[in-house]
């Protein structure tokens, strides 16, 4: 496994396309007006990639590990506040399901990388 960039990242990319839907979903009229829930739930989405990013770039495999962890914790973050939009009925049950399995699919590639650098002797400098 190489990566050059943080770009070049699959968990990075995944959590850059649940970031996008759940973006999307905050655009509509119910959830706009809960400007908490609103807040809380992108800013947790945001979370996801910015800390797969920052990890990468610290250059240390403690390091990424830690900031992967923190990624992974923001995933479930996101299915809780999902759970609340869904209770209150600002996004359809399809939807919940699509995006909490985007989010578990997320967090699965996130551990997966976490398992992998665990095991690697790889100590940093881009994890080549």
């Amino acid at each position: 496994m190489k990566f050059e960039r943080f770009e070049d990242i699959e968990g990075w990319k995944k959590a850059r396309e649940l970031c996008n839907e759940i973006y999307e979903i905050t655009l509509e009229e119910l959830f706009m007006k809960d400007f908490e829930l609103k807040n809380q739930i992108r800013a947790s989405s945001g979370s996801i990639m910015d800390n797969i990013a920052e990890g990468f770039e610290r250059n240390g495999k403690a390091e990424f590990i830690n900031f992967l962890s923190i990624a992974k914790g923001s995933c479930g973050e996101v299915i809780s506040q999902l759970f609340r939009a869904l209770d209150r009925k600002y996004i359809q049950e399809e939807k919940f399901n699509y995006l909490k399995n985007k989010s578990i699919e997320t967090s699965k590639i996130i551990s997966g990388l976490m398992s992998y650098l665990k095991q690697s002797p790889l100590k940093g400098s881009k994890f080549k």
